[in-house]
């Protein structure tokens, strides 16, 4: 009976989530041209936050918690855990004050309604994965652009997803050059838990009643440390909240 209701209840969202995309798709090419990027970027915040928030037409939850206040007035690189595509939503919505931008694959440019739009104009660092070179160079243009704006980064360090829920060793490279162009940044640990659940293979069936979890730990200042002791200090928090029974009591949904 699970099974049919999984497969009931993801017909129902991905309906709702194309036309979330088409619809929001329009929104933003018009506030793009008609008002400029900072209302491009509140219709890309909604647009989020309606994906994330559809997922209870699936009987799922969405917990978001922030452990300790995080700056406004320094650049900020987000690290987290990569268990979904679901992941992304939560992140835009709930760190919306922010700005935060992805580093992400270019192929993801094109091709998605809403989605790729964004991620043209947000200045993400789009790369090719085959092209070690362009790849450093897009990462070194984002870090430059949120030293001077003081807006954040996201990156996932393990590099491709991990539905299991065991995390992969997280890599330093892209860590590196962030940290190089942008000396002023803190990083700030996000553990995400259960999206990897939620979205196992793919789009459809997506798993009915859910729940997931976005928690934001104490940001680690790289001031007189190596990048690796950096990156490993952030793998350990998220891995540590992880590993943390899940206790309903204290965290708090927005």
């Amino acid at each position: 009976m699970k099974k049919v209701l999984d497969y009931v209840l993801s017909c129902v969202y991905l309906l709702y989530f194309g036309i979330v995309l088409l619809v929001f798709h329009v929104l933003q090419v018009l506030a793009f041209n008609g008002m400029g990027k900072p209302a491009q970027k509140r219709v890309v915040d909604w647009m989020n936050a309606s994906i994330a928030y559809g997922w209870y037409l699936t009987g799922s939850t969405i917990t978001y918690r922030k452990l300790a206040n995080i700056p406004k007035n320094r650049p900020l690189i987000f690290v987290a855990n990569h268990q979904s595509m679901f992941d992304i939503s939560p992140l835009i919505w709930f760190l919306r004050a922010h700005t935060p931008i992805f580093v992400s694959k270019k192929e993801l440019a094109h091709g998605i309604p809403g989605i790729s739009y964004n991620l043209r104009k947000s200045h993400a660092a789009l790369i090719d994965r085959k092209d070690p070179k362009q790849a450093i160079a897009e990462i070194a243009r984002l870090a430059k652009h949120i030293e001077q704006t003081k807006h954040s980064v996201v990156i996932f360090p393990e590099g491709t997803r991990s539905a299991s829920g065991q995390m992969r060793p997280f890599a330093t490279g892209g860590m590196s050059v962030l940290l190089k162009r942008a000396p002023s940044a803190l990083i700030v640990p996000v553990a995400i838990r259960g999206t990897g659940w939620f979205n196992p293979k793919g789009l459809f069936p997506l798993r009915s009643f859910t729940s997931m979890y976005w928690t934001v730990l104490d940001a680690i200042d790289p001031a007189g440390q190596t990048v690796d002791d950096v990156v490993a200090q952030a793998q350990v928090a998220i891995q540590n909240e992880l590993e943390k029974s899940v206790v309903t009591a204290g965290y708090s949904s927005r």
